[in-house]
């Protein structure tokens, strides 16, 4: 067992990096126990303003003084249509920052897991996507998110990537949280039916990332809700499952003006997590379900 006890979670105060460290603090989770070589690790969770992955002198000092028996990556810059607007902070963040990381945790010889998208394909295949699948990204989000993925790969040996969709989890806006308070707020809601996907709810992918985090089955894995469903059906199950009284439309994407372009398919299939570690994501639904039984405040 190495001896570096410290696992640094970057961007620990989002959506996905707050639920991570809840689980690696306690130890379990909704899931399951943690593994109990867990017990021999100190979890440090550091928001973007304690550590600026975009500044490598930074992530060199950062980790220099923590000297971690790995990083996880879960720090991006998310707003689809904003990366657009805003493509120098789009590839800083996102492929700036992975790399950065990757070359301090290559010198420190720690393990790096690197969250990534369903973004980095052009969704226009209705199959499944698996991890050897050509990526094609057509928006900046998605490009910018492509080249950290590079980036990992090129300058760190012992990493792993994960690939997710449609996350949503307790913190952080995100497309539950929208559909929820929209209608309350509103009554009627208008949900395009034409972009296809698989929700993942956030404490699933943390159970994933801990169940690789131990092991040395390096790669590039896709970890997403089991099944798949359009953002209208996603909608409607939300306020079936929250028991909010409203009424949903379908609609087309063409009548909505975005600045980037989404995915039409984007169904990830876990394909290497079934061959290596096993495949811990639940049925959409059936997460969906426990996010609303387990702790979600509106």
């Amino acid at each position: 067992m190495d001896s570096r006890k410290n696992i640094i979670i970057t961007g620990g105060n989002g959506c996905l990096g707050t639920e991570l460290t809840k689980m690696l603090k306690s130890k379990t989770s909704e899931l399951g126990s943690l593994p109990a070589i867990y017990d021999q690790f100190d979890i440090v969770s550091l928001a973007s303003y304690e550590l600026d992955i975009t500044n490598l002198e930074h992530v060199s000092k950062i980790l220099e003084e923590k000297q971690p028996y790995a990083v996880v990556n879960c720090a991006a810059y998310t707003d689809v249509d904003g990366c657009e607007d805003e493509k120098d902070k789009a590839f800083k963040v996102n492929a700036l920052g992975p790399r950065n990381l990757a070359i301090v945790c290559e010198r420190k010889r720690a393990k790096l897991i690197h969250i990534s998208t369903d973004y980095v394909f052009d969704g226009e295949e209705k199959e499944k996507r698996i991890e050897c699948d050509v990526i094609n990204p057509k928006s900046v989000y998605g490009a910018s998110k492509a080249l950290g993925e590079e980036y990992v790969r090129s300058f760190c040996s012992r990493w792993y990537i994960l690939r997710t969709s449609w996350l949503y989890g307790y913190h952080g806006k995100n497309f539950v949280n929208t559909i929820i308070k929209a209608a309350k707020e509103n009554g009627v809601l208008n949900v395009v039916d034409d972009q296809i996907g698989s929700p993942t709810n956030a404490v699933d992918l943390a159970y994933a990332i801990c169940k690789l985090l131990i092991t040395q089955e390096y790669g590039l894995y896709h970890c997403s809700g089991n099944g798949e469903c359009s953002w209208y059906e996603f909608a409607c199950e939300i306020l079936n499952v929250f028991g909010i009284d409203a009424k949903i439309n379908p609609c087309k994407s063409s009548e909505y003006k975005r600045k980037a372009k989404r995915p039409k398919f984007s169904n990830l299939d876990n394909f290497m997590l079934r061959l290596t570690v096993g495949d811990c994501f639940r049925d959409w639904k059936q997460a969906l379900s426990a996010f609303c039984n387990n702790g979600y405040k509106s």
